[in-house]
């Protein structure tokens, strides 16, 4: 497995709205393509609440590469993301790793 960790920074005020287009479109779009997620955060106590911080399961490279690119072209997504972002834009910036666990991880 390969873990895919990323932190969407919002601009000021838009992190509720971001968090309404993935309840609302996003989660059920990834599970139309097969897109697995593994866990969603946002921040309490640090450098910024301001930021949704999520992580996505891959069996590998090559299954990233193909359900992301059908998820960012499906006319259903860039319909729900112009819509979400009818008052503006959402993100300040965007930042993705991906992770394989240790042999000691209690995440395989």
């Amino acid at each position: 497995m390969i873990y895919e960790l990323r932190v969407y920074k919002c601009l000021p005020n838009r992190l509720p709205a971001l968090l309404r287009r993935f309840e609302d479109h996003t989660l059920d779009l990834w599970k139309k393509h097969g897109i697995r997620p593994a866990g969603f955060w946002t921040t309490v106590i640090g450098e910024s609440n301001n930021e949704l911080i999520y992580m996505l399961a891959w069996e590998s490279l090559a299954e990233r590469e193909i359900k992301w690119a059908k998820f960012g072209s499906d006319s259903d997504w860039l319909t729900a993301r112009a819509d979400s972002e009818k008052d503006g834009p959402i993100l300040a910036n965007i930042t993705s790793q991906l992770l394989a666990p240790t042999a000691f991880s209690s995440v395989k």
